[in-house]
């Protein structure tokens, strides 16, 4: 997930892929044809549900064990006006003259997402055909997620069909599919059964594009290339394993170019897939691709190793398709905006998207804190290292962005400015420590923070930043600049992986201990006092030491930063334009047309009585807009001119008076001169 605190939810929503076994053979599709066609009528009624067990009683360790056989999936991609994925998959099943009860699992705990974001409840139309016989399936009454059916024995076969039903409406969940580009989670395609682990159940995975159409993925042909689609559209893929293909998303568009970053015959060569709504947006100058192929040569300084066999971005710019910032091992998935190229200048903080995806190949796919490892899709994870997963990844992303000329240094000074304002800004700190927040995956979706800023959220991403800097900076200090988290990258995370039978990259995992005993290993000191202090506080003071020791500080200017007056949303629709930023003065956020985006707790705005979702009609009796009330937050530094607000409440009108006399506080970094400038080298290209 670079997953900035504005793109880390709607990123967080949108992780998961799926498999399951297929056989090659005859396809679904037929079958379902074939079922339906005036020769055969329509189907029988299924019979009565078996009888079946209640509750799915999830096996204390899955078996390990190859299932027999491979899934063969097939997925119809074409019904662009629907937005629909119709599936057809074969299940092989063995030994074919025992027969008896069958779980089936739609994934639900999804890699990147942390927490139980699968969703089930846009499969449709489910059928299971045993032969031309029609089995009834059961959910499980508890876990919604888990189907139950009866194999007749003799069978050695079982083919289902369903539909996925991606978004249609924007404003919603994320749009996946539009009539230039979809997405493919296989997860969001698969239902695989219960037991096995997901590495040891294998897949061989057919996809059907509208024609003309290309794709993008992780994924390769049986020949070991990347795959094309046919005249037909359909693209046939290797067999791999239920692990891979779920870590392996596709892409696919009308408009598509494929960008080597690395010279030819790069062993593990990692190529820039980019797909958009029109051709023109495609087009990069020849400096915007030398900074993107400079992310790849800063990332084999950092961390001295490649951990995948290939590696591919997938990046839709698009103003239509929605916003993601998802990691996988050998890829990742990323929306912008459709002005990704067009509008450099302004999409500073998209830039470090993509930095902090690839991070991830290292932190958090190859190397992952063990108790985020799990089996398979359907068992919990836990989040106690987000902190390292996601907040070092955070830090490395700002970094390489800065390294690679994503960003400039004065980009990212701005960027840490108003990162480490925000963390100031978070009063729910007195009562929430950062490491509970490392929960905030687990609660899954469907939960909003009204006081973000109170309630605290994903805070584990930017707020790690910043307690990653300050270790940063204490290994320069106490090394007397001879070591940095540098040497910590290339010890911990560039280790030379291990690869499956089938090639695949074994995941390796850590403790919290294997963690401080690396630093340690590299630095003496109390690293574990370190963390464990800096993690579980709460109180009133934010986590800025690592600012102050990189030689720098906080402070407060009457104008907005570069940075922050260009930020911008998410892509498409249900991204957001930039509000009105009184964050540190006020203490909100609104928009143009008035809504109160956001109001802090505690703030000026918060004790004069509002919230979010109310709307400022007027500022000092005239209509609201944005410079009035940017003028009337002046106009009071001596207190002689409160400023009075029209409040609109649903159907309710009432009038707001705030006497802030602080001005216009914007923030930005400070250069301190007895420090020496360590940000000046942590941001120096290698």
């Amino acid at each position: 997930m670079q997953l900035p605190k504005t793109l880390s939810a709607d990123m967080r929503a949108a992780r998961a892929p799926i498999r399951g076994w297929l056989v090659t053979g005859l396809c679904l599709g037929a079958i379902s044809a074939l079922m339906t066609s005036p020769a055969m009528g329509a189907p029988p009624p299924p019979p009565p549900p078996p009888s079946l067990p209640a509750t799915v009683l999830a096996p204390a360790a899955p078996d390990v064990q190859t299932w027999p056989g491979t899934i063969a999936l097939e997925v119809d991609a074409t019904d662009l006006a629907h937005r629909l994925l119709k599936v057809s998959q074969r299940l092989p099943i063995a030994p074919a003259a025992q027969g008896g009860p069958l779980t089936l699992y739609y994934a639900r705990f999804l890699p990147g997402a942390h927490g139980p974001y699968g969703d089930v409840a846009r499969l449709a139309g489910l059928t299971v055909l045993a032969g031309d016989r029609r089995l009834p399936w059961q959910r499980d009454v508890t876990d919604p997620f888990a189907f139950h059916l009866n194999v007749p024995a003799g069978v050695s076969e079982l083919q289902l069909a369903f539909q996925y039903t991606a978004p249609v409406k924007h404003g919603g969940d994320r749009i996946s599919i539009t009539r230039e580009m979809l997405g493919v989670e296989w997860e969001t395609v698969l239902l695989y059964p219960a037991g096995p682990a997901a590495a040891a159940i294998r897949v061989k995975p057919r996809l059907r594009l509208p024609v003309g159409w290309q794709p993008a993925t992780a994924l390769r042909s049986p020949a070991g290339q990347p795959a094309r689609a046919g005249e037909d559209g359909w693209v046939d893929y290797a067999e791999v394993g239920l692990e891979t293909l779920v870590d392996s998303p596709l892409f696919a568009g009308r408009y598509t170019k494929r960008i080597e970053l690395d010279p030819p015959g790069t062993p593990h060569a990692v190529a820039l897939n980019l797909l958009a709504d029109e051709p023109g947006q495609l087009v990069a100058t020849a400096a915007q691709l030398a900074a993107h192929k400079a992310l790849v040569q800063q990332a084999d300084k950092l961390f001295g190793h490649r951990p995948y066999r290939q590696y591919d971005f997938l990046l839709a710019l698009s103003d239509e398709f929605g916003g993601i910032g998802l990691e996988h091992h050998e890829s990742s998935e990323n929306g912008l905006e459709a002005d990704y190229f067009s509008d450099w200048d302004k999409a500073i903080r998209g830039r470090e998207l993509l930095p902090h995806e690839y991070v991830h190949a290292w932190n958090g796919k190859f190397r992952r804190p063990a108790d985020l490892w799990t089996p398979h899709y359907n068992t919990p994870m836990r989040n106690s290292l987000l902190w390292v997963y996601e907040g070092l990844t955070q830090y490395w992303g700002h970094v390489l962005a800065a390294r690679s000329g994503l960003s400039t240094p004065e980009q990212a000074r701005d960027r840490l400015a108003a990162v480490a304002a925000d963390a100031q800004a978070r009063s729910g700190r007195v009562w929430r420590s950062l490491q509970d927040t490392t929960n905030e995956a687990t609660l899954g979706p469907g939960h909003t923070a009204e006081w973000e800023d109170w309630q605290r959220s994903s805070d584990y991403y930017d707020e790690g930043l910043l307690l990653w800097l300050d270790a940063d900076t204490l290994i320069r200090e106490k090394s007397g600049g001879k070591k940095s988290l540098d040497d910590f990258a290339r010890s911990f995370f560039g280790r030379t992986p291990q690869q499956r039978a089938d090639g695949s990259i074994q995941p390796l995992t850590y403790t919290f201990d294997e963690l401080v005993t690396a630093l340690n290993a590299l630095q003496p000191h109390d690293w574990a006092g370190f963390w464990r202090e800096r993690l579980n506080r709460t109180g009133t003071v934010a986590p800025l030491d690592g600012v102050s020791h990189a030689g720098w500080q906080l402070r407060w200017r009457t104008e907005e930063s570069r940075f922050s007056a260009q930020e911008r949303g998410w892509s498409g629709p249900e991204g957001d334009e930039r509000p009105q930023d009184m964050a540190y003065s006020l203490g909100l956020r609104v928009t143009s047309d008035g809504k109160l985006d956001q109001v802090y707790w505690d703030s000026p705005a918060f004790q004069a009585g509002l919230a979010a979702g109310m709307q400022v009609l007027a500022v000092n009796e005239r209509s609201y807009r944005p410079e009035r009330l940017t003028a009337a937050v002046t106009a009071n530094i001596d207190g002689k001119a409160p400023i009075q607000l029209l409040v609109k409440d649903g159907d309710h009108f009432f009038s707001a008076r705030i006497d802030w006399r602080g001005g216009l506080r914007y923030p930005a970094l400070e250069r301190v001169s007895a420090t020496p400038d360590r940000l000046d080298a942590i941001y120096k290209a290698k």
